[in-house]
């Protein structure tokens, strides 16, 4: 199973992922253009598997750069704090 299967474990792997890039010290700019480049990435790439997926693949598509990078770090605030 995919961690991209269950909405729940994708955000435990993002916060598991974000707190392994803090501890070694890469700054919030850094983290922000990874998290942008792999919502870029699953929103060309991967098909969405459940219901919050989509709505974030369907805003995605529809938002200019700057309100990608947004949506990017949204994704970082909603997990944070896991």
């Amino acid at each position: 199973m995919s961690v991209l299967d269950n909405f729940e474990q994708w955000k435990s792997f993002l916060a598991d992922r974000l707190h392994q890039a803090q501890e070694q010290g890469m700054n919030q700019q850094v983290i922000s253009d990874i998290a942008y480049q792999i919502g870029d990435y699953l929103a060309k790439q991967v098909d969405p598997k459940n219901p919050e997926e989509r709505v974030l693949a369907d805003l995605w598509h529809v938002a200019n750069e700057q309100e990608q990078h947004a949506i990017a770090n949204m994704m970082i605030k909603l997990v944070q704090n896991k």
